[in-house]
């Protein structure tokens, strides 16, 4: 189970520190989704910092237990919280944020049963 948690654990850093670069950066394909939900543009900032701090508590978790289930967790709850906010406004481009939710669980799972 730890070789599947490394894996998916690398995938999904990989994706949300890219995230979190675009956002940093503000590329209009991410940021633009995030405004379109009602995100204010001062909020940007801080949900990159989010994102990027997933993506680190993941590889870390690679090492310690505990804080790979803890990235994996946040990140989950991250991205739920997308999925929400996209459903509340009637925005039905959804599908990055519910498969980085689901994928976040997958890690979760699997760093949860590897320990």
């Amino acid at each position: 189970m730890f070789i599947a948690y490394a894996v998916v654990a690398t995938l999904l850093a990989l994706a949300a520190a890219g995230s979190a670069f675009m956002t940093f950066t503000r590329n209009p394909q991410v940021t633009g989704g995030m405004i379109k939900v009602g995100v204010p543009e001062s909020r940007l900032s801080l949900l990159a910092t989010a994102k990027a701090a997933g993506a680190l508590g993941l590889l870390a978790g690679l090492v310690v237990p505990a804080l790979g289930a803890a990235a994996a967790g946040g990140l989950m709850l991250y991205f739920v919280g997308a999925v929400i906010a996209h459903l509340r406004v009637k925005n039905f481009e959804l599908a990055p944020a519910a498969l980085l939710a689901l994928v976040s669980a997958a890690a979760l799972v699997l760093r949860l049963t590897s320990a």
